[in-house]
């Protein structure tokens, strides 16, 4: 029995530290704030609640997996789930919608049939298929085994197989996201479709690999969830199954160093001096903060991984408005930007900020724990920005009038917003910053093959013996769900060994 020290008590470090405890090792969580849950957190005022991180749960599975191997209560007994119907409305540029229906290829070729012309379903539904295929090929590798140590056949195989285009008498196959959606959809509104799904990560389409269907695919084919109360109580879930496997937890207690002894990783030094002894540590912060606690953790390949991990953060507003959520309301709306290039350059040109009229995701949960009473309903607004809080569009009143912006654009999914509402929160990068430890507030993206590796995460293993990475910012990547695979990948390279090569 090992003596383990976590830091952080973020999702994939909670999911790494009930799963080493249920294989008898003695597990302390030292979190730096007052809280559970990464950025999976709460707001709450005059009776309305709202998630202030993800909104939505996609493939679950990851999530039961983790209750069924750690106690007898499944996660359906814990949390209710339920399955989002249609996965999300979008609303397009030119004012034509359409409601996607959750996990059902027919239903989704019919729907963008009726609703974009014939034509638009068929060639959505045949990019699934070969999303699919991508899928195929990198599920194990990037998400269900540690990363391997030749992680260059990742970074150099492009998985997505790409229809032929013919372009300027050569013909070609897409090498990026953008030029998935212009040579195989060809029409705007499924080019906006598919790269809302990258946006929402923080990727720019059109330096975005090809690879990167995956995730489309993903919600697709495994289908989108809410938890009834909020996503924040899948984090209350799991801190409690922790808390039930003997997982002993210190809230307030930073981390200022990581210890070493004989070459190995022996415990933690604390901000308040005080030092706490173990004989392997988790780390569940993003790779610069714990480089501040011990040099020379650059995770195995890390020097030779072009990462461009850290570059979007998000805006969120949050909505108390007056008068009852409509019936057949969807849960979900995304409003495309009206102008996708300017949208993209503003994002990821070298000025670094935020379009005036961005794409914005409009989250409408029907939940009765969120609001007073059935008059009235909470609305959550949230779009990408840089995760660049020195930049002047960052300063509090620049920000302010970004907020209004994502009102203006959300008024194009609920017409009376402005009559309705009564009053609203502003959750910037600096919140995140705040919540999480991490630089200017950056959201990690999931890992995605191809590209040259500049979207893999680090190895869950480091230079140093003893010493693992969990998390977001390590493999396989951001998400909800990729967070509670870096759970169960750590757990296994603890508990097998380095020759752990995922579950079968």
């Amino acid at each position: 029995m090992a003596r383990i020290a976590v830091i952080g008590a973020g999702m994939g470090a909670m999911a790494a530290a009930a799963r080493l405890a249920v294989a008898g090792h003695r597990v302390a969580v030292y979190e730096r704030t007052e809280t559970y849950g990464g950025a999976v957190r709460r707001f709450e005022r005059d009776g309305f609640g709202f998630d202030t991180g993800p909104g939505l749960l996609p493939l679950p599975a990851v999530y039961r997996d983790l209750f069924i191997k750690t106690g007898k209560e499944p996660l359906e007994a814990c949390v209710e789930l339920v399955q989002v119907d249609p996965s999300a409305r979008h609303v397009f540029a030119d004012g034509t919608e359409v409601r996607i229906p959750n996990a059902s290829r027919a239903g989704v070729v019919t729907a963008l049939d009726e609703a974009l012309g014939a034509g638009t379903g068929g060639r959505w539904g045949d990019f699934l298929v070969r999303a699919r295929e991508a899928w195929d090929r990198t599920r194990r590798p990037l998400l269900e085994e540690p990363l391997w140590p030749n992680w260059q056949v990742l970074a150099e195989r492009e998985p997505y197989p790409a229809v032929p285009h013919k372009r300027f008498l050569r013909t070609r196959r897409a090498g990026t996201l953008a030029e998935v959606g212009a040579w195989e959809l060809r029409d705007p509104r499924l080019v906006a479709l598919l790269e809302s799904h990258a946006l929402a990560y923080g990727l720019d389409p059109r330096e975005t690999p090809a690879s990167a269907a995956v995730l489309p695919y993903l919600e697709h084919a495994f289908g989108i969830w809410y938890v009834r109360g909020g996503v924040r109580e899948l984090a209350r879930a799991v801190y409690e199954r922790c808390v039930a496997r003997k997982v002993e937890f210190s809230f307030g207690a930073e981390v200022s160093g990581v210890l070493e002894k004989d070459g190995r990783a022996a415990g933690l030094e604390l901000a308040d001096g005080s030092v706490v002894e173990a004989d392997l540590v988790v780390s569940g912060v993003a790779p610069g903060v714990l480089d501040r606690f011990v040099r020379g953790t650059a995770p195995r390949g890390e020097a030779e991984v072009a990462s461009q991990r850290g570059a979007a953060s998000r805006l969120t507003v949050l909505l108390a408005l007056r008068g009852a959520r409509p019936e057949g309301t969807a849960h979900r709306t995304v409003v495309h930007a009206a102008d996708r290039e300017t949208e993209l350059e503003a994002l990821f040109g070298a000025a670094g900020g935020m379009a005036a009229r961005a794409t914005v995701t409009v989250l409408r949960p029907d939940d009765p724990a969120l609001v007073p009473d059935a008059g009235h309903e909470a609305i959550t607004l949230t779009s990408t920005v840089p995760a660049q809080p020195d930049r002047s569009w960052a300063e509090p009143e620049n920000l302010s009038r970004h907020a209004e912006d994502l009102i203006t654009v959300a008024e194009r999914a609920v017409p009376d917003l402005r009559d309705r509402l009564l009053w609203h929160e502003m959750r910037t990068p600096a919140d995140i910053a705040a919540e999480t430890g991490t630089e200017g507030g950056a959201v990690p993206a999931p890992a995605l093959a191809a590209a040259e590796g500049r979207l893999l995460h680090p190895s869950n293993s480091t230079a140093v013996s003893g010493l693992f990475t969990v998390g977001g910012w390590s493999h396989p990547g951001g998400g909800l769900p990729h967070a509670g695979m870096s759970g169960a990948l750590v757990a296994g390279l603890i508990v097998e060994g380095p020759e752990f090569r995922g579950s079968q």
